[in-house]
C-alpha cells in the first residue's frame, strides 16, 4: 500500500490527493502543519508528501518552496492541477435570518488558511467587512474550530468535504473571487510515481548564478532560448545567505531524458552557475 502525507482531512490537499490516487489503494496520513508533512516522508514514515505549491490567484507558496530547497532533499515525482473551490461554512440555524438565508451581520469572525482567505477577499469585503479575520493552519482546521465553538457567530472558509465531516452547513458556495481558481500540487518522495502516466513531462531545476553582473540572467535564459526549450515558470527566491543573493526556480516543459536538456545544463554550468535538479516528472492537467 502507498503511504502519503498531506494536510488535514477535508482540506483542498485532501481532495487533490484523492483525485491523483483515484482507484489506487492508498493510506492517507494527515498532518496539521506542512513541516510535519515534509518530515513524515523525509524520515521514511510515508512514501510521498502532497505539497500545494502554486495558486492561480495568490501565486507561489513561498514557505513550501523554501522547505523543498532548504529543509529536505525530496525529488519531485509528479505534479497536477486541482480546482480550489472555497465555501463559507458554519451553522445555518445560528446564522440565518428571518428568511432562513444566511444573515451576514450575524457573522462576527471568519477563519481560514491565509492563502484560502486571500482567494476570497472581494467576497469578504462585499459581504463580511465587519467580521474579524483569523488565519489558521489549514481550511480543515478552520472548519473544525467553528464546529467546536457553537453560538459564537463564527464561520470558516473551506471545502464541502470539511463541512460534511464536521456536521456543518455550507452557507454560501463558491466564494472565491475568480472562477478559474486552481492550485498546482507537487508529489515529493524517493519512489518514482507509477500510478498514472502522462504524455506531458516536466523538469524542475534550481539555478544559482556565480555572481550578480549585468546580463547574467540573460545568458542563463539564452541557453534555453536558442535550443527552443520552453520554460513554463521562472521565479527567484533568496538564498538566505546574503541580501541580494537569489536562487532561480525554473520549470522546463521537457523530460530529463531528452537529448537537449543535459546539453543545456552542461552549458549553464560552463557559465559558472550551480544547478540542482529538483525532479523530472509527469504533469497532469485537471479533467473534471
Amino acid at each position: 500500500m502507498i503511504n502519503v502525507a498531506l494536510l488535514p482531512q477535508g482540506s483542498v490537499s485532501d481532495e487533490a490527493a484523492r483525485y491523483l490516487f483515484a482507484g489506487t489503494e492508498v493510506d492517507l496520513n494527515y498532518h496539521k502543519l506542512i513541516a510535519d508533512v515534509f518530515l513524515s516522508t523525509a524520515n521514511g514514515r510515508t512514501d510521498y508528501s502532497v505539497i500545494p505549491i502554486e495558486n492561480t490567484i495568490e501565486g507561489s507558496v513561498s514557505l513550501h518552496m523554501d522547505w523543498i530547497v532548504h529543509e529536505v532533499d525530496l525529488p519531485i515525482q509528479a505534479e497536477w492541477i486541482y480546482p480550489s473551490i472555497q465555501n463559507l461554512i458554519g451553522r445555518l440555524d445560528e446564522l440565518a435570518g428571518d428568511n432562513q438565508a444566511v444573515d451576514y451581520s450575524r457573522v462576527v469572525k471568519v477563519l481560514s488558511h491565509p492563502v484560502a482567505m486571500a482567494q476570497c477577499l472581494q467576497y469578504i469585503r462585499e459581504h463580511l467587512p465587519h467580521a474579524d479575520l483569523e488565519h489558521v493552519s489549514s481550511t480543515a482546521e478552520a472548519v473544525r474550530i467553528v464546529r467546536d465553538h457553537p453560538q459564537s457567530g463564527w464561520a470558516a472558509i473551506g471545502t464541502t468535504i470539511a463541512a460534511a465531516n464536521n456536521g456543518l452547513d455550507v452557507l454560501d458556495k463558491g466564494v472565491t473571487d475568480h472562477d478559474n481558481n486552481y492550485t498546482r500540487f507537487l508529489l515529493v518522495g524517493e519512489k518514482p510515481f507509477t500510478v498514472r502516466s502522462s504524455e506531458k513531462q516536466k523538469t524542475s531545476i534550481l539555478v544559482t548564478l556565480p555572481e550578480d553582473f549585468p546580463g547574467a540572467l540573460h545568458q542563463l535564459l539564452s541557453v534555453f532560448a536558442w535550443r527552443r526549450i520552453n520554460l513554463s515558470r521562472i521565479e527567484s527566491r533568496p538564498t538566505k545567505k546574503k541580501l541580494g543573493n537569489y536562487y532561480f526556480f525554473i520549470d522546463i516543459e521537457m523530460s530529463l531524458d531528452s537529448v537537449l536538456l543535459p546539453a543545456a545544463f552542461t552549458e549553464i554550468e560552463a557559465l559558472g552557475c550551480q544547478i540542482r535538479i529538483l525532479g523530472s516528472y509527469p504533469s497532469f492537467t485537471y479533467e473534471g
